[in-house]
């Protein structure tokens, strides 16, 4: 089944990630769509492990990829990354303080994703915001998480060798990395792009758990 999504010009998306390039693997795709689509609406990027020298990459590639919307705000917080389990108290705190936000659609982590920072920006997300639509972005990595979506955003080629140059040229930190390659990323988006059938042959996946119209 095909759906679309319609937001009103005064919406937010308000976008979770607990590590500087979350966002960008996550969804990069989806908001470089959604940034043409909705140009209107506001864009919220959060990110809770806000490292000194990660920040300017992230900002970086968040104005790539919302190049041409009306409204965004990146905003950090600074906890610190594979300790949230021991944060979760001061983490809930700043998740209060995003209520104002009152977004129409949350992009977070998969509850199931076994990095425990995910996890714990995940279970928090939900804790929250429970009468939003809320999207799990999955993640590629070692411990093979990746789980079965049923939420399916088709990208174009264009836009999803977009996500990967960006991301490659964004975060020059995470080049040692032998996973963050374009090939993973571009992988990945053909993986869902056929299991959803998308007429381009790529698409961004998620969960979502509860939806109603």
């Amino acid at each position: 089944m095909t759906v679309s999504i319609e937001l009103a010009d005064d919406a937010t998306i308000l976008c979770i990630g607990a590590h500087c390039d979350d966002i960008e693997i996550g969804c990069g795709a989806t908001l470089r769509r959604w940034a043409r689509e909705f140009p209107s609406v506001r864009f919220v990027w959060v990110i809770f492990a806000g490292e000194a020298g990660r920040m300017a990459e992230s900002r970086a590639a968040a104005e790539e990829i919302l190049s041409g919307v009306a409204s965004s705000e990146v905003i950090f917080f600074e906890f610190r990354g594979s300790y949230f389990p021991d944060q979760y108290g001061e983490i809930k705190d700043a998740f209060e303080r995003l209520k104002r936000f009152a977004p129409a659609v949350v992009l977070t982590h998969h509850l199931e994703d076994r990095h425990q920072d995910h996890r714990v920006l995940a279970e928090l997300t939900w804790n929250t915001f429970r009468s939003h639509l809320i999207l799990e972005y999955e993640i590629p990595k070692y411990e093979g998480d990746l789980g079965h979506p049923n939420f399916f955003v088709a990208a174009s080629e264009a836009d999803v060798q977009f996500k990967a140059d960006m991301l490659l040229r964004c975060f020059p930190s995470q080049h040692s990395r032998s996973w963050f390659t374009a090939q993973t990323f571009c992988a990945l988006a053909r993986i869902r792009g056929v299991e959803c059938a998308a007429a381009s042959g790529y698409a961004e996946a998620f969960h979502a758990r509860k939806l109603h119209v």
